[in-house]
């Protein structure tokens, strides 16, 4: 498990959402990870397996770094 995200931190994926949005904010960890889409609202559950091969990039809700060294 390379890439690190937590609760209200943003994730973009490498493909777009149906709606066209690709940016989604974290709302719960662990085995499944729920997303809302910023763009229109729309909340999934995906494995975290999954979603670590579509993500393209975190941007932390605390405004540091993805990995937690600040």
């Amino acid at each position: 498990m390379g890439i690190k995200y937590a609760v209200g931190d943003t994730v973009v994926t490498k493909k777009n959402h149906p709606c066209g949005g690709c940016e989604w904010l974290v709302t719960r960890t662990g085995a499944d990870v729920r997303m809302k889409c910023l763009k229109c609202g729309s909340s999934v559950m995906i494995d975290a397996v999954r979603l670590e091969k579509r993500i393209k990039k975190v941007v932390p809700a605390h405004g540091g770094n993805a990995d937690g060294n600040e």
